[in-house]
This record gives structure tokens, sequence and C-alpha cells, in this order.
């Protein structure tokens, strides 16, 4: 079984996934210690069209791991990742310690705007608004100096006069990749409504696409089991205002721990709680 049989045609509200049989030998044969998970964001950036709403997704480069799955832009959390936030709740609403959820969302936050071009800040003196066009040349500038940790999302904050406006992203869900896994992720999942006046564009250097995609359409796509389930979630819902009061719901702190079930048979699959 190849690498694609990670890919999923399972409907929404599926909990099994087939997976592919190095990963049913690494599962049979794990009787180590854990790898420690690494933190990391990830972001779902959804626009209003029409009666609908579209998702935002990205098509990893063939270089990558997992090159060719679509997933959301998003990636690890970097010991820059401190920024001031405007919630007080994130500890409570992550389940993590408060320096480290202020990680978590500053990590969502700079993954966006590294791999989508979108920026969730607005002006220090005007708390309700939000930063319009990013796409000129010296914000083009400072994106990729942020990609090259050349300098933090909190210096070219601080040097506009913005602030991170954190109160816009939603946290969604959590999940850890299986024990048994040598490189495992302990990521959450945000939602965030594109801001008014802005753009996403296929800046990353890690996807070799990008596009913005219906639910329905997004779940014909190629996607690893946790961006799957996430798109399947998001089934109940027809306008963005419902997703964003769901989120106010849901449990973002209680991780996502799938397992391997091995049927009679041999074969095997992913199973989700």
């Amino acid at each position: 079984m190849g690498q694609d049989r990670l890919v999923t045609d399972a409907k929404p509200g599926a909990t099994t996934f087939p997976i592919p049989a190095a990963m049913i030998r690494r599962a049979l044969e794990f009787n180590g210690e854990p790898a420690t998970p690494r933190l990391a964001a990830t972001v779902v950036l959804l626009r209003p069209v029409g009666d609908d709403f579209e998702l935002y997704v990205l098509k990893r480069a063939r270089t990558m791991v997992f090159g060719g799955l679509y997933a959301f832009p998003g990636g690890g959390v970097d010991p820059t990742d401190r920024p001031e936030t405007i919630r007080g709740d994130w500890a409570e609403r992550l389940g993590v310690p408060g320096e480290q959820a202020r990680a978590i969302v500053g990590a969502a936050a700079r993954e966006l705007f590294e791999e989508a071009g979108v920026l969730l800040a607005g002006p220090v003196t005007e708390p309700d608004r939000t930063v319009t066009d990013v796409s000129a040349g010296d914000w083009e500038a400072d994106r990729v100096a942020i990609a090259g940790r050349a300098l933090t999302l909190t210096e070219v904050l601080d040097r506009r006069g913005l602030r991170l406006r954190d109160d816009l992203l939603f946290p969604w869900g959590r999940w850890i990749t299986p024990e048994f896994e040598p490189k495992r992720f302990d990521t959450w999942f945000f939602v965030a409504l594109l801001p008014e006046g802005q753009t996403a564009r296929d800046v990353s250097g890690e996807s070799e696409a990008a596009a913005w995609v219906l639910p329905k359409a997004a779940e014909e796509l190629p996607m690893l089991p946790p961006t799957r389930s996430t798109v399947d979630s998001f089934s109940p819902y027809r306008k963005i205002a419902e997703i964003i009061a769901a989120a106010s719901r849901r449990d973002a702190a209680t991780p996502v721990v799938p397992r391997v079930v091995v049927r009679e048979d041999g074969s095997a699959l992913l199973h989700v709680s």
C-alpha cells in the first residue's frame, strides 16, 4: 500500500480511515517511549460565497512529506511565537498553560500570514478595525522576513502600530499524532474569517497550489484524517456565523488521539473516537 492509502473517501461523520501497511507495522511493533509531540497550529480560513461559504486549502508540494495532499495553512510553534493577546481565556480554551496557549495562538496567526498572506491584526488605537490589503511590496518583504525568521510577527506588528487580532481566531479542535509514530504533533485547529479587503494568496513555499473550495468539493480532495475530519465537521452548517457560534461550544482542549484497529483479516483502520 502506498502513501495514497492515507487518503480517505469516508463520508461526513466517519470515524475510521484506511492506513498504509507501513503504519500498521509501526503500530504493531512499537514498544518504546512515545516521542514528545511538537506543538502546532492550523487555521481553516473561511469566506462567504452566496448562501454558502468556502474553505481555503493548500496542495502540499510533491517534495514535502505527504506531498500532493490538501491541507490548511499551519505548522509548528516557533520559539518566537509569544504575542500579546486580546483574549484572556486561551489557556482554558486550549487546555494548556498560558504561555503555551499564547505560543499556539501566535503560531496560528504567523502561519496564516506566512502561507496565505492573510494577517489578523489591527491598529492599536482602533481595536475594532483590521488591516485591509497586505499584499503590497513592503508587506510582502515583511512576510518573507517572518517566514525566513529574520523578523518576528510581533516585531512587524509593533513597528507598524498594530496588534494581533486573536479575537478573530476561534478554536475548533485538537489532534495528537498516534504514539507509535516517530514524528508527532499536538495540533490545534482554528477557524477564522477572511478579513475584509484582504486576499488569500498562494505564497507558501511548501505548496504547489491553493484554492477556495466549497465544503462539499473539499470532501473529494485527498487529505490526511485530521484535515478530512475537520472538513466533515462543517457539514451541519450553511453560514459562517453558524460556525463561529458553534466554535464557542467546541472542545478544543481535549485531544483526539487516533488509534490503529487491526481486524481479523489482518487489515487495519485508523479509528477516531
